[in-house]
């Protein structure tokens, strides 16, 4: 067959630091994963068990395995680790994270209010074993979104070990980085830029509006997080210019300031 090239032929590959699509699985039979896999595995770069979920399910080792098998980094949730650490018991978390086959973890300190040193502390640790991202904001829509203190920590958890930092977003698309509507907080987007650069940033994005608007702004190789696993290939279609949204390099880029 003769090959055939359409879309936008800048896109990175695996391995890749920049252009990563981080995805979130709530629950995600181990029978869907497989099959998911051999349609999405070179899309995907970072496979996050949501919360408390790979504690709870019981095919979570099998499921993880596969995910290292398709060079997809399988990460624990950074709640689970915030519960972990308010028990005091963060060094067990880690271990066992280890034993189960986990090569990435989220450090986070949005919902259990850990000071910003015990995060970077627990980056260090979780360095020497993990590929580390540290999610910064809170998951409390109530609680003032500073730009400056975003942009200050993400400095202070990559100076620590981390390797990309994620700006939250939850899996709501209405928090952090997004007024209640959804719409993208464009001057805190700035911030971050201008303090530790995209190429280091992954912005959760679940809703497609909120992933069109960051490939319209940064180009394909932004790093999107919090993709449902049934989006992936959709997301993919939107970095490659394959999508209504994308397909054209001078379309309007509506929810830019």
């Amino acid at each position: 067959m003769t090959p055939w090239s359409i879309g936008r032929r800048d896109r990175t590959a695996k391995p890749r630091h920049r252009g990563v699509t981080h995805v979130i699985d709530t629950g995600v039979p181990i029978e869907h994963l497989r099959g998911q896999l051999d349609v999405v595995g070179d899309f995907s770069d970072v496979w996050k068990f949501g919360f408390g979920t790979s504690y709870l399910d019981p095919t979570a080792a099998k499921k993880i395995q596969l995910l290292n098998d398709a060079d997809i980094l399988a990460c624990l949730g950074g709640t689970l680790l915030e519960a972990a650490w308010l028990d005091s018991s963060e060094t067990a978390c880690f271990a066992w994270a280890k034993d189960m086959g986990f090569s990435c973890v989220e450090v986070s300190n949005g919902a259990s209010g850990m000071p910003p040193a015990e995060k970077r502390r627990l980056i260090e640790v979780a360095a020497a074993d993990f590929v580390v991202l540290s999610e910064v904001g809170s998951k409390d829509p109530a609680d003032p979104v500073l730009a400056t203190e975003w942009a200050e920590e993400m400095v202070a958890d990559l100076e620590a070990g981390a390797t990309w930092v994620i700006a939250e977003g939850r899996e709501s698309g209405t928090v952090g980085l997004y007024r209640p509507d959804g719409s993208v907080k464009w001057e805190l987007v700035d911030a971050i830029e201008g303090a530790v650069g995209v190429d280091n940033v992954i912005f959760e994005s679940p809703r497609t509006s909120q992933q069109a608007a960051f490939v319209r702004a940064f180009g394909s190789n932004v790093s999107l997080g919090n993709i449902a696993p049934h989006d992936i290939l959709a997301l993919e279609s939107l970095r490659r210019g394959l999508r209504a949204d994308t397909l054209s390099p001078d379309v309007d880029q509506a929810g830019m300031p």
